[in-house]
């Protein structure tokens, strides 16, 4: 294609506050009920672990200076494709496209769909026996509603992000209201913990880790009304939103619990509630975290498959991708084939049958089975060994904004990143620390995310004939 062509032919339908709940959506899935643990355990305080979460939400401030830069001098649906195509080459953004559908995508959808089974569960215990399909069934309705229209997808995201931003006010006030009744005071400012440099750094990765997601947002870019306004406003109004969110919720848990009790707690949240409403605290969590990741996998679905559509539609042999409903501003086919990979990966991945089965074709090439459980499961081991691919993809978008200012000085820039080049020096940074631990963490499990990338290499001339460039 020519890439001088940087606009949608769809027309803009998000507004401000649609793309504000995308954000809020993706971001603040089942994270922020898990891993403040970890970041407790591995701080020395209560106000190092608020530094902690303080500092993710600036560190993740400076990649969304960078992404509104990109977004807006190159309006275009599809985010880090387009981008990192522009600056390295079409074959690179053919590789980021073909990872993320290949497993990262699915894998995070996966993660949420089997939290939402998981608290199913809990609520009515007699499906607990059919957790995969639970999972599998929030995935095909939302991308059914998905498929149905851009208004069909964006409704269904504002009224889940609403509840849930209201459960989450609920859980702070609950867990504020419990502090004042049983403790009658702050916790203490500074106790015994982690307190040491490569400690704090542990507890970044799980701050990080929590903040993900934001840049969806630029997949969408070209849908966006008044883009070059509302797309910025909305990166930043998010992350700010987040921050606040989760600064919020941490500070709720140290006021039930204690800073002691929350370093214990592997389930805050519902510790908390269990404080603030009794027995019915149980099923108003279980409900918050289904609501949660519902919001989560319906924020993916509406953009993933924008970027995919796009991607798709870029090359002649997946051409099929870039189908949309002219009719409805939805990318049927896209959001099909999204769908599709995310069911299989929760069938594959999810089940011990699917683990059996990854475990038997690892040993017909000579590996040794994965080690399912070391990582808390499935899904978390298949994001851990694809977590490597995610940050050095991440960096090349941050490099990319380099590359491009010096490539495209006449480019109109509508927002500059502010003190450029300080902003991406420190998000390029933040990927290099991310990428290190990651690889530290998932170890050998890192050939995971190779494995697709090596994949896409023979399907990357496939798909683009291998003599047009």
């Amino acid at each position: 294609m020519d890439r001088s062509e940087s606009t949608s032919s769809q027309e803009p339908r998000l507004g401000l506050w649609d793309s504000v709940s995308i954000i809020l959506g993706i971001v603040v899935g089942t994270a922020i009920f898990k891993t403040p643990a970890a970041v407790f355990q591995n701080t020395s305080g209560p106000w190092a672990a608020l530094g902690a979460w303080l500092l993710g939400g600036l560190l993740s401030l400076c990649g969304a200076f960078c992404y509104a830069e990109l977004a807006t001098a190159y309006p275009r649906d599809g985010g880090d494709y387009e981008y990192l195509s522009r600056a390295f080459g079409r074959w690179v953004g053919f590789l980021f496209g073909w990872a993320q559908l290949t497993v990262i995508v699915g894998g995070n959808i996966g993660i949420m769909a089997y939290a939402f089974a998981d608290y199913a569960a809990r609520i009515w215990p007699s499906l607990a026996v059919h957790k995969a399909p639970l999972a599998v069934l929030p995935v095909v309705l939302l991308s059914a509603a998905n498929a149905s229209g851009a208004a069909a997808g964006k409704t269904t995201q504002n009224a889940l992000t609403l509840a849930k931003v209201f459960g989450l006010a609920g859980v702070i006030l609950g867990g504020l209201w419990a502090g004042g009744r049983d403790h009658g005071s702050a916790p203490p400012l500074a106790t015994e913990g982690g307190s040491s440099l490569a400690a704090f750094g542990l507890a970044m990765v799980f701050v990080l880790y929590a903040y993900g997601g934001w840049e969806h947002a630029a997949f969408v870019a070209a849908e966006v009304r008044d883009q070059h306004r509302n797309l910025p406003r909305a990166l930043l109004l998010g992350i700010a939103g987040i921050s606040a969110i989760y600064l919020a919720t941490n500070v709720a848990y140290l006021a039930a619990l204690g800073f002691e009790g929350a370093r214990q707690s592997p389930t805050p949240a519902a510790d908390v509630l269990q404080q603030a409403l009794g027995p019915w605290g149980a099923t108003a969590i279980s409900l918050l975290v289904m609501c949660s990741a519902l919001g989560a996998i319906n924020g993916m679905i509406f953009t993933a498959s924008r970027m995919f559509a796009v991607w798709g539609g870029d090359f002649p042999r997946l051409a099929w991708l870039g189908g949309w409903n002219r009719q409805t501003a939805a990318p049927v086919a896209a959001i099909a084939a999204q769908g599709l990979m995310a069911v299989l990966m929760i069938l594959a991945v999810g089940t011990e049958h699917g683990q059996r089965w990854f475990d038997r074709t690892l040993a017909g090439v000579g590996f040794a089975g994965l080690p399912w459980d070391e990582y808390f499961g499935g899904f978390e081991t298949l994001v851990a060994g694809t977590a490597p691919i995610f940050w050095a993809f991440f960096l090349l978008t941050g490099v990319a904004l380099f590359v491009l200012r010096l490539r495209d000085p006449a480019t109109p820039r509508p927002f500059p990143t502010p003190l450029y080049p300080l902003t991406p020096l420190v998000f390029c940074a933040t990927c290099v620390s991310m990428l290190y631990a990651s690889v530290a963490y998932a170890g050998w499990l890192s050939l995971l995310g190779l494995v697709p990338l090596a994949i896409g290499v023979p399907v990357y001339c496939f798909a683009r004939h291998c003599r047009d460039e």
